[in-house]
Formats: structure tokens, C-alpha cells, sequence
């Protein structure tokens, strides 16, 4: 088996007010169902090993997690290594119900932005209040950074993680650093 390769082959930049920081292989497994079926998120924890997040939320613990993505999705994380075998074990659970879960951990790329100022680098890409009483650790958001949907969370309150599609991950990053470059600090936040 050949060793997996993310967009931008773990990308970094150092330079600016916020660090920009391409992480992965993480192992992302789409989960689409009515989440209202004690089955099916049942069926997500068991596979993420974190408890069931609330609308618009993000549990992560380590490489492992689940993100609220709509009221009929999911996106379960794992150990890039783990996700074939965490599918095969939701798609065994699930046969019986009406669900999809699909494995799209090399269709998308993930960055870590950390530092002081990266609620204003976010706020600068994406049309979230950004406010610290706005938007707290744990929260999750579906939106647009620039050009692109993207969705992210905020792990504690200097690092957020991005997801995007890994066909414009070297965009992505580019508009984080250029956001987070030194002498464009609005100092808002």
C-alpha cells in the first residue's frame, strides 16, 4: 500500500500574525442519514470514539471527531490508517437502515490556523461573526473562505481547523497567509 500524500504535502507558513499549517492524512467519513434515528448516530459515535455533537458544533478529540454538517450529515474523523476498516464497521451497522456513509478523506485538504489573531484571519475569508461571544470553541460553520466552501471549527481559542476540497487547497492556503500576513492586523478582536 503506497503512503498517502496530502494537496500541498503538509504546507506551512510561519511568517504572519497566525501560523498556516496544512495537517493530515486525517480519515473523514461523509455520514449521511436521518440523524434522528438513534441508529445511525449511534452507529457515528461508536466509529469516532466522541460523543454526538449538537446542531452547528464539532467534538474532536485528537485525530477523532464528528462535525454537525446538516440536519441529515455528518462528518466522522479518524486515524487516516482507521477509515477503511471505521466504513466497513458503519456500513455493516447501517445496512438496514437508510443511510450513506462514504469514505472522503483523499477528496479534501485540512489546515490548522493558530496564533493570537486568528479569529481576525477568518474573519477577513468568511462571512461569520467571529466575535469571541459569537463564535466559541467547539462551534462549526459551513461557509465560504474567499471563493470556496470550506467549513471550520475552532478547537480551543487561538487554533481553527479548515476543511476544504483538496482541488483548491493551494488556494486556500494562500488567502490564509496573505490574511494573516504581518502589517495587515486590524486588531478588531
Amino acid at each position: 500500500m503506497s503512503e498517502p500524500v496530502t494537496a500541498l504535502k503538509g504546507g506551512t507558513n510561519t511568517a504572519g500574525f497566525a501560523s498556516v499549517t496544512e495537517i493530515g492524512p486525517i480519515g473523514m467519513i461523509t455520514l449521511r442519514g436521518r440523524l434522528s434515528e438513534k441508529a445511525i448516530t449511534k452507529s457515528a459515535v461508536a466509529a469516532s470514539g466522541v460523543t454526538m455533537p449538537e446542531q452547528r458544533m464539532c467534538n474532536t478529540q485528537g485525530e477523532h471527531g464528528i462535525a454537525w454538517m446538516s440536519p441529515d450529515e455528518l462528518l466522522v474523523m479518524c486515524p487516516y490508517a482507521e477509515v477503511h476498516d471505521r466504513l466497513a464497521d458503519l456500513q455493516e451497522k447501517l445496512a438496514k437502515h437508510h443511510a450513506l456513509a462514504v469514505n472522503v478523506s483523499d477528496a479534501r485538504a485540512v489546515f490548522q490556523v493558530k496564533g493570537e489573531g486568528v479569529r481576525e484571519v477568518l474573519a477577513k475569508l468568511a462571512p461569520v461573526d467571529m466575535h469571541p461571544d459569537q463564535f466559541t470553541p467547539g462551534m462549526f460553520r459551513r461557509t465560504r473562505l474567499a471563493q470556496v466552501p470550506a467549513a471550520f471549527w475552532m478547537t480551543d481559542d487561538t487554533t481553527v481547523h479548515i476543511i476544504c476540497f483538496r482541488s483548491v487547497a493551494q488556494y486556500v492556503f494562500e488567502v490564509l497567509c496573505v490574511a494573516a500576513q504581518p502589517g495587515s492586523e486590524v486588531d478588531h478582536f
